[in-house]
């Protein structure tokens, strides 16, 4: 898989900040993932589409070893169709929507946030477009 995008930010990436993923499924297989690493190189959160069970799954590496795997069935993408995929943190969960649907929601299971530094993004598909923002944050 080949690595698309990486973006590093030494203030931290989460939370306020955004990732929107733009692109293009023309594959059949599932070769497509964000990566967001702590400074000492964890993935403190990992998400992947499987067209192959229709499926988004989503885990953490940390000390050497994946942790539990959450998988979701909503599943908006559609393979051989253009696909955008929205990753967002706020203080307590990471929250990914595709297509404009909720996907899932992740808990932080790094701390110190401010140690998420760094986003990848690997894909075998073609990306139109990668953008990382951080968001204005208000308090209603």
């Amino acid at each position: 898989m080949a690595l698309q995008f990486e973006a590093f930010h030494a203030g931290g990436l989460a939370p306020g900040w955004n990732l929107l993923v733009q692109g293009h499924s023309d594959s059949g297989e599932d070769q497509f993932e964000i990566n967001f690493l702590s400074e000492t190189g964890d993935i403190v959160f990992h998400i992947k589409p499987r067209f192959s069970s229709a499926t988004m799954v989503a885990n953490a590496f940390q000390g050497g070893r994946w942790g539990q795997e959450e998988a979701s069935s909503v599943f908006p993408l559609v393979l051989g169709e253009p696909f955008e995929m929205e990753v967002s943190s706020d203080a307590e969960h990471f929250h990914v929507h595709a297509q404009e649907h909720k996907v899932l929601q992740f808990a932080h299971r790094h701390r110190p946030l401010a140690a998420i530094t760094r986003v990848q993004v690997l894909s075998d598909h073609r990306l139109a477009q990668v953008e990382l923002a951080r968001k204005g944050l208000s308090w209603g």
